[in-house]
Formats: structure tokens, C-alpha cells, sequence
């Protein structure tokens, strides 16, 4: 599981790397890349948050790796919490603030503000959750979160296809290529969720571990 995750964050990452190293690193101006550079925190914040909340989280879904470290979860979750906020909060000001490319529709703001704010949303309602002793709730939101997150990387796979046969998308069907990254891991993470089993309810001093903070012990 932790692999086929971080292979699925693996071309976001490395996309978001590059961009990080032209911001940084006095790269040339263009078109495409001004508004970064005109400002130039969001962008670096949203990567930094990004890359590490998808990497790290990905291990939040290895029971046994966190059986072997009892204590990962929970130092994985603080770090989590603050990253994956950090990756949805830049995401919604880039998406308000920047300029809007040429090959981005207003239906495709409206999606990147409605998924970004769902990020959010679930983060802290997960958090809130597990400050009620609400374990399962906690490990569903998070995990809802985490799907929304790692997004960028099922609209590779959502874009690769048309790609191949039509060309580079631009305006609607670009939008609903976003949408289906989106939707894709939501339907699965619902399936997951709703494919465990019922376990009787456990109070806080009943459980052997930390609490986890994504959705597979």
C-alpha cells in the first residue's frame, strides 16, 4: 500500500521539486511561470506541504510497519495535520489570487475551491474526532483528506490516456479530467471504509496503540 501510493505522488512530487528549484534558483521568467515568481510563497508553501503529506501519510496506511514503531502514527499525525493544512489553505489562495492560465475554465476554479475547502474540512473534522475519542470518525476523515490530497496524482493517470489519443486538454475537458482525479479517490476510500469490518466500540484507555491517524491499522 505504501508504495503504490508514494508511486502515485511520485510525478507531482517531482514536478513540484522542479518548480521549487526554478523559483529558488533565478530561473528565467515566462508566461507560464509569472505568477509564481511574482509571488512566490504560496506556491513554495503548497509544495513543501504537499510532497511531505502525501510521502509521509502513505505510511499511515502500513499496519505492519506501524505495528513495528508503535509510536509512528502519532508523531506522523503531528506533522500531518499542520502539512496537509498548509498544502490546502496555499492551494485556495493560489487558486483566489493568481492569475487564471489561458487552459483553466471558471468551472475548473470552482472545483479546486470546493475540493480545497473539502481538504480543510476533513482534516478538521478528523482532528476533532480524535480529541472525542472517536476513532473511527477520526481515521475516516483523515483518510477522506488524504484521498483529496493525493489527487494530483490520479489526474496524471485521468489526463495520460487523452493525452495519448486526442492531445493536450484545455477548458471543460480539462476541468472534468481534475474532477475525475478527485472523485476517483473519494469512490475509493468510501469503498474502503465501507468494505471493514464493524469492530465493538473501544474507549481510549482500551487502546493497545496510538490512535492512527489514516485509515488502515
Amino acid at each position: 500500500m505504501p508504495a503504490g501510493l508514494i508511486m502515485l505522488s511520485a510525478v507531482p512530487v517531482v514536478a513540484g521539486a522542479a518548480r521549487f528549484a526554478e523559483l529558488t534558483g533565478g530561473a528565467t521568467v515566462t508566461p507560464d511561470s509569472a505568477r509564481f515568481f511574482a509571488s512566490p510563497v504560496p506556491v513554495l508553501v503548497h509544495i513543501v506541504g504537499a510532497s511531505l503529506y502525501c510521502l509521509l501519510g502513505a505510511f499511515q496506511f502500513a499496519g505492519g510497519f506501524r505495528r513495528r514503531r508503535p509510536g509512528w502514527h502519532r508523531m506522523a499525525g503531528r506533522l500531518l495535520i499542520p502539512l496537509g493544512l498548509a498544502a490546502a489553505l496555499s492551494g485556495l489562495w493560489m487558486t483566489l489570487f493568481y492569475p487564471r492560465p489561458p487552459s483553466d475554465v471558471e468551472l475548473l476554479t470552482g472545483f479546486r475551491l470546493v475540493f480545497g475547502s473539502a481538504m480543510v474540512g476533513c482534516i478538521v473534522l478528523g482532528f476533532a474526532a480524535i480529541r472525542h475519542r472517536d476513532i473511527a470518525g477520526h481515521r475516516a476523515w483523515m483518510a477522506r483528506g488524504y484521498a483529496i490530497g493525493l489527487g494530483a496524482g490520479t489526474q496524471v493517470l485521468t489526463h495520460l490516456p487523452w493525452i495519448l489519443l486526442v492531445g493536450q486538454p484545455g477548458g471543460l475537458s480539462r476541468a472534468l479530467l481534475m474532477l475525475a482525479g478527485w472523485v476517483i479517490n473519494l469512490a475509493v476510500i468510501e469503498w474502503a471504509l465501507r468494505r471493514r469490518p464493524t469492530r465493538p466500540t473501544r474507549t481510549a484507555k482500551a487502546l493497545p496503540t496510538p490512535v492512527s491517524v489514516l485509515a488502515n491499522e
